[in-house]
């Protein structure tokens, strides 16, 4: 094997897909461990990757704020580095570009795109994989074969002292709800939320969590249901949520940000799928996961879900009630 010793990884997609590459981060330092791991990511999710033992420097692309200049600027501390090896694990033809000119010597990625003719390395996984073992493909050309999926988040002393000042003292067991979500046709129905937050608000305690966007939803959902819920949305940290989420003993979302959190804070997942579907491959994958959906011929209508159902009835969530999840959260968690 030739000798490596500075790799680059490039994921500048969102939140979800940075903490899915987490697990390749530790592999790769696993399969070459003297070299320097650096990894390429956007403002928005630079500080989820905080305190990584695998990671030797976080490199920041600002590819949506003055995006020549920001593309200029990272080209030149790419080639500063001489990277010996580059994994591309999104499907951005400018972060493949970007590496193509910084000079880096080999860049794996993925096969049957335009961008491919940047790479000097495809691989070419099987389709509707997990996003983890796709992920994983791209050390194959070193041999690699499997790795554990596990994903991995590191909150801080700080952040877990702040959330240990936020939360009351566990007297039952602790539910996380994260209701939210950027694409609106995959969040399951406020209403719905609102009704199973009524059903369980004796059982348990509840935490609500999200972004500051998020916030009013929260609120109105809290409210209507006349719980005493406690809500942190917009009041933490990503890494302070998932010190949150670490905390409970479920959480329950869509198919968002939130889960993956989540299964790095090896809690389990109550997810709701709508418009997309586990075969994308961003479910989660821990083995006390469950992904609520419902098989329609609409299915999927996006990959990341629309803001409208282009067939006016968002049955995918409509039709999952929000009695069955109380059934099935009773069956499987001890009230």
């Amino acid at each position: 094997m030739e000798e490596i010793k500075r790799i680059l990884i490039a994921q500048t997609a969102f939140v979800g897909d940075v903490i899915l590459v987490t697990s390749l981060i530790r592999e790769t330092k696993k399969l070459f461990p003297e070299a320097e791991i650096d990894v390429l990511v956007i403002p928005a999710t630079k500080t989820i990757l905080a305190n990584n033992p695998y990671i030797s420097e976080i490199l920041v692309f600002a590819k949506k704020s003055g995006k020549f200049f920001s593309f200029l600027n990272i080209l030149r501390q790419l080639r500063k580095k001489r990277y010996d090896l580059v994994l591309i694990p999104h499907s951005s033809f400018t972060s493949a570009l970007l590496c193509n000119l910084a000079g880096i010597k080999k860049r794996i990625g993925y096969s049957g795109k335009l961008r491919s003719l940047l790479m000097t390395d495809l691989v070419s996984p099987a389709p509707e994989i997990h996003r983890i073992e796709r992920n994983f493909s791209l050390l194959q050309p070193h041999g690699f074969s499997h790795g554990d999926w596990q994903t991995e988040l590191y909150p801080s002393a700080e952040d877990e002292t702040k959330v240990q000042s936020l939360l009351p003292p566990k007297t039952k067991p602790r539910i996380a709800i994260a209701p939210g979500s950027v694409w609106k046709t995959k969040c399951w129905p406020e209403e719905y939320y609102t009704e199973l937050v009524n059903l369980l608000k004796e059982r348990v305690d509840l935490i609500f969590v999200g972004a500051r966007e998020e916030a009013e939803l929260c609120t109105r959902i809290i409210n209507k249901s006349g719980t005493a819920a406690l809500n942190l949305a917009g009041q933490t940290t990503l890494l302070q949520s998932a010190a949150v989420i670490r905390q409970c003993d479920l959480i329950i979302c869509n198919d968002s940000g939130a889960l993956h959190l989540a299964n790095a804070m090896q809690t389990p997942v109550l997810a709701f799928f709508g418009p997309t579907v586990k075969r994308f491959g961003f479910y989660p994958y821990r083995g006390s996961d469950k992904v609520f959906e419902k098989e329609l011929e609409c299915r999927p209508c996006s990959h990341h879900g629309p803001m409208k159902c282009p067939l006016g009835h968002h049955n995918c969530m409509k039709l999952i009630t929000p009695r069955e999840v109380f059934v099935w959260i009773g069956e499987h968690f001890c009230f």
